[in-house]
């Protein structure tokens, strides 16, 4: 089968590797339909070491059971399933406490044996725990909103739950990536009164108008903080959803929060330090919050609003490549020429 793998930082390809197949009695196996890139995909683009054998990636995918393990009870040959960008048994104390992510006995795709979504098919470990059955068509045009639940819609949802987003609230919603812009509709979602965008690409911050934005502030560092200030009476924000990564924006999230206030952070962090001390966090009760979202606790509560149309998170994908382009759609990323790619193997 195909599969892409990385070899290093700018080195990715997609090759001929050994079929995905069925090993243990709780496993399926997954004939993807759609997967695609994530914004965190780049970050080993950027900075991995360059390796002889490379390894798989991607982590999100929707695709069809084409087979399962004896133990296996819930899942059939030709369901359509959502796989969540971690898989879990749904049975450990951290699953029953809807913390799939830290799961006993789960793990993350790509790891330990595990291939990666951005390939013609995966093995599924923990499948019954792991895997949302849903009834659609092989070929539903609500595919690409689907996959949202896989990981970017889930993590955005978690930024605003974690944050205590709910009415009332101002909310500051820090990068116009993906996560960002799923932050924004889910802030809209959960109540927000109002909802400021920080972004500076036009194409994006408009899709996030349309899930909900009140504002947009393209302006970042002091400036962009002063903006944000004059927005909220000079208060700050009583939310801010952090979905970049970087220490540059944890540090514009301290200057947009107000007393009391939560910076919930879903952008895979690229620093180990930042102020959390008296005059950053301390002094004005401000809590920390977010990590990596337990999506598969959420998939169930946001799809029937997928399901009816309610919302259409899919709109975030505005590039659709064949499984081989993989590589031209890591570089439309990279320099920005798309928000997120498609992969339709």
């Amino acid at each position: 089968m195909r599969a892409t793998l990385i070899y290093g930082a700018g080195d990715v390809r997609v090759e001929t590797v050994p079929d995905a197949a069925v090993q243990a009695p709780t496993d399926a196996l997954v004939r993807v339909l759609v997967a695609c890139i994530c914004g965190s995909d780049l970050h080993p683009y950027h900075s991995m070491k360059p390796t002889e054998k490379g390894r798989t990636i991607g982590h999100e995918f929707v695709g069809v059971v084409e087979d399962v393990g004896r133990d296996v009870s819930t899942l059939a040959k030709g369901d359509v399933v959502i796989a969540p960008f971690a898989w879990s048994d749904g049975t450990c104390v951290f699953c029953r406490e809807g913390l799939q992510t830290s799961c006993l006995h789960g793990g993350f795709w790509n790891a330990h044996g595990v291939g990666g979504g951005q390939a013609e098919a995966v093995r599924v470990p923990q499948a019954d725990g792991t895997l949302v059955k849903v009834d659609v068509r092989e070929d539903s045009a609500l595919l690409p909103s689907l996959l949202t639940l896989s990981d970017v819609y889930g993590t955005g949802y978690h930024a605003a739950r974690m944050a205590g987003v709910g009415p009332g609230t101002t909310v500051t919603v820090i990068g116009d990536g993906a996560v960002g812009l799923m932050a924004v509709l889910s802030a809209k979602r959960l109540g927000a009164e109002n909802v400021i965008l920080m972004g500076r690409h036009t194409a994006r911050t408009d899709l996030g108008v349309v899930f909900g934005a009140t504002h947009v502030v393209a302006e970042r560092g002091e400036e962009g903080i002063a903006l944000v200030r004059e927005l909220t009476d000079g208060l700050g924000s009583h939310a801010v959803l952090e979905a970049v990564g970087y220490r540059e924006a944890y540090d514009q999230a301290l200057g947009v929060v107000r007393p009391g206030g939560v910076i919930s952070r879903v952008g895979m962090p690229q620093y180990t330090d930042a102020p959390i001390g008296f005059a950053s966090l301390f002094g004005r009760n401000i809590r920390l919050a977010g990590g990596p979202a337990p999506v598969r606790a959420y998939i169930e509560e946001l799809l029937p609003d997928v399901l009816d149309g309610t919302v259409d998170p899919g709109r975030v994908f505005d590039s659709e490549i064949a499984l081989d382009e993989v590589p031209a759609g890591y570089v439309a990323m990279d320099e920005r020429r798309a928000l997120k790619v498609l992969v339709k193997p």
